[in-house]
């Protein structure tokens, strides 16, 4: 069975992309919300439809943990 290309990559990196359409005023709120939050608009989405998952008690047991927030941790360097 042949797999798609989103799916293989979705599978190396543990994220599904997925395409949403969105009114473009709802699009800009959500913006402005994320930027006032100093998140990008897809960690604002995915935080929002976390938090109301558990809200709603539909919070899945296997789904796992929020990316962190900032840039990743720099690794050790060559002046170390």
């Amino acid at each position: 069975m042949a797999e798609n290309a989103d799916e293989v990559a979705a599978d190396r990196v543990g994220r599904k992309p997925v395409l949403l359409r969105l009114d473009p005023a709802v699009h800009a709120a959500l913006a402005r919300w994320a930027a006032d939050d100093l998140r990008s608009l897809n960690a604002h989405i995915d935080m929002l439809l976390r938090q109301a998952l558990k809200a709603a008690g539909r919070n899945p047991t296997d789904a796992g943990p929020s990316p962190k927030r900032g840039r990743p941790a720099k690794g050790p360097t060559a002046a170390e």
